[in-house]
């Protein structure tokens, strides 16, 4: 936290994450301008976000970790009525109803839920003995998959998947037993059979079958990924240069700007590129891990653990997705990637770790 002027009021500002963040972005702008095929009006509007983002990233990291516990529950609740929202008037974008309309803009309801889940289940488990007792699971469970499943049928499985972690993250760290964890992880490979028939969409279960066997359709659902081995394995070590990828130039490689474009970073900037982004999310991370190990309370260290976990899972995914080693779901590349929905809910979760990490309990003199 940092002096300001001479009335010795503080601004709560953590140079780490602000700076890791401004290179991502930095960097993000860069890469989506290639991408992009040097669309400048899509770089603007992105650096658009960025800067707003940034500013209320520094407005949300000012108020007293209190009043996120406080407003825990309201935050969920209005997460979800706005999710009912988009279910009722919002438009049908590829046969998926997962936006709604304020004025000029489009925002993306289930973003907010990434972030209303953790925090009203910190607020819940906080304060409860340890190991937390079945009464406690079943409620945080009960949340949690209530959360998922409306995401789920809009249908956007991305978004529904780091929901259910971040509530899951929230859970384990909460003091959930291995053994409990081990008995869930049973039960659901015995549902398997019953999700696929009767939860997954028909494109989905096609995701997952061309994923065990991408030949089987390589000019159909199995192009995106195939094409993005090709353009990350021909990136080498240095890379083709900035602008130069043929497999994002030609258009052979879809989704360049927002699912994909570590196949751009990694076709054009080669493994070296890739290492640097890398090396920023990691120490990203590990800031992260250290604020939540130093927080002031119990409360504290929940969100700011289940959030970064949560980030380093919508991390994980996309990077597995790109390279084959996951299905391809909708998941954007962290600070990256075009859309404003999650940079705007990215910043909203660093902020909240800001908050949670800088401000101390004063100590009676």
């Amino acid at each position: 936290a940092l002096l300001m002027n001479r009335s010795f009021q503080k601004i709560y500002f953590d140079p780490y994450i602000f700076f890791s963040l401004f290179l991502l972005s930095v960097l993000g702008l860069f890469f989506l301008f290639s991408a992009s095929n040097a669309d400048i009006s899509i770089v603007s509007k992105q650096f658009i976000y960025v800067v707003a983002g940034f500013i209320i990233m520094i407005l949300i990291s000012q108020p007293d970790p209190d009043i996120f516990r406080r407003m825990s529950g309201l935050f969920l609740i209005f997460s979800l009525l706005l999710l009912g929202v988009t279910y009722l008037f919002g438009p049908e974008i590829n046969g998926a109803q997962r936006w709604v309309r304020i004025g000029p803009a489009s925002f993306q309801s289930s973003e907010l839920l990434k972030l209303a889940v953790p925090i009203f289940l910190a607020n819940f488990l906080f304060d409860k003995k340890l190991p937390i007792q079945r009464k406690e699971i079943i409620i945080s469970l009960a949340t949690i998959f209530c959360c998922f499943f409306l995401v789920f049928r809009q249908p956007d499985l991305g978004t529904a998947l780091i929901i259910a972690c971040s509530g899951l993250f929230v859970l384990f760290l909460s003091g959930l037993s291995w053994s409990f964890m081990g008995g869930s992880l049973i039960l659901l490979i015995m549902s398997s059979p019953f999700i696929w028939n009767i939860l997954l969409q028909p494109f989905q279960r096609q995701r997952i079958a061309t994923f065990f066997n991408p030949e089987s359709d390589p000019f159909g659902a199995s192009w995106n990924i195939i094409q993005s081995k090709v353009a990350i394995g021909s990136g080498g070590l240095l890379g083709k240069g900035f602008g130069e990828g043929s497999q994002t130039q030609l258009n052979f490689l879809p989704e360049t700007e927002t699912d994909f474009i570590f196949s751009v970073i990694g076709e054009e900037f080669g493994f070296l590129g890739v290492l640097l982004l890398l090396s920023i999310y990691l120490f990203l991370l590990l800031r992260c891990f250290y604020l939540a190990l130093s927080a002031r309370d119990r409360f504290c260290r929940l969100v700011i653990g289940g959030l970064s976990l949560t980030f380093a899972a919508n991390l994980i995914i996309n990077l597995c997705m790109v390279v084959g080693l996951l299905p391809v779901v909708g998941m954007p590349l962290p600070f990256i990637s075009k859309g404003g929905s999650s940079l705007m809910s990215l910043f909203l979760a660093f902020g909240i770790i800001v908050s949670m990490g800088t401000h101390k309990k004063f100590l009676p003199q």
